[in-house]
């Protein structure tokens, strides 16, 4: 199975449910285990929980950002089972797992699931290449969030399993989410520069704008050509006032 696979749990509430997943990582033959500020842990309920997987408690990482757990990512893709205002690419399951599982072979990849109550907020959706939802009753879709690890986790076991040749989906070169995230912020404050947006009607584009740029997949120096047009367009702009 691959080392650069994160399981990353945002703001989890219920220790039990770090532990829980611990287990269920273990089950599926995976061990890095991210988290990105939980209410409580470490945790001697997490403990009990985790069955026997102590080693990935104990080899956990606790980040204070979604930024912290997110670096050096290549692919990221969010757990979630409400439907949203603005549609992300989808994959079910088994696509997810195959493509977590082929890209990891060259770059971190990172699996996100959200808060018990409330899931990923838009601005953790935002981080996404891809949502993965699974397939459950539609009038009761909400998983337990351990529940939901134990799924995706097994299709992501059932695929190294099957054994399927290396074909990457995309170049291994492509932008890690930390070079993304600073490109992004770079758009968003040319784009106010500019007079384009308005910082207080412009979140709809910029998130339209990060679906495009996330579904292209842009490599290191193709962003750096980017940054530089927005760069050579503000500076543009400032000559002009």
């Amino acid at each position: 199975m691959p080392n650069d696979l994160r399981i990353v749990l945002i703001g989890t509430t219920h220790p039990g449910n770090i532990g829980a997943t611990a287990r269920a990582m273990k089950n599926m033959c995976l061990e890095n285990l991210w988290l990105v500020r939980p209410s409580v842990f470490p945790s001697a309920e997490a403990t009990a929980r985790a069955s026997g997987a102590d080693e990935i408690l104990a080899r956990a990482r606790v980040c204070r950002s979604l930024d912290e757990a997110l670096v050096g990512c290549r692919l990221v893709v969010g757990a979630s089972a409400r439907r949203r205002t603005v549609s992300w690419p989808q994959l079910d399951p088994r696509e997810s797992a195959e493509r977590l599982l082929s890209e990891s072979r060259h770059a971190p990849v990172a699996l996100l699931f959200g808060r018990e109550s409330s899931g990923l907020s838009n601005a953790e959706l935002d981080r996404c290449h891809y949502l993965v939802q699974i397939p459950a009753n539609r009038e009761f879709s909400s998983l337990n969030l351990a529940a939901a690890v134990q799924v995706l986790t097994y299709e992501i076991r059932a695929a190294s399993l099957r054994g399927r040749p290396d074909e990457p989906q995309t170049p291994p070169e492509c932008a890690s989410a930390d070079t993304m995230e600073g490109f992004f912020l770079h758009m968003e404050q040319a784009l106010l520069d500019l007079g384009f947006a308005h910082p207080k009607q412009s979140a709809q584009l910029i998130r339209r704008l990060r679906r495009l740029f996330l579904r292209a997949r842009p490599d290191n120096e193709e962003i750096n050509i980017l940054r530089g047009m927005l760069s050579a367009a503000q500076g543009r702009k400032s000559m002009r006032r």
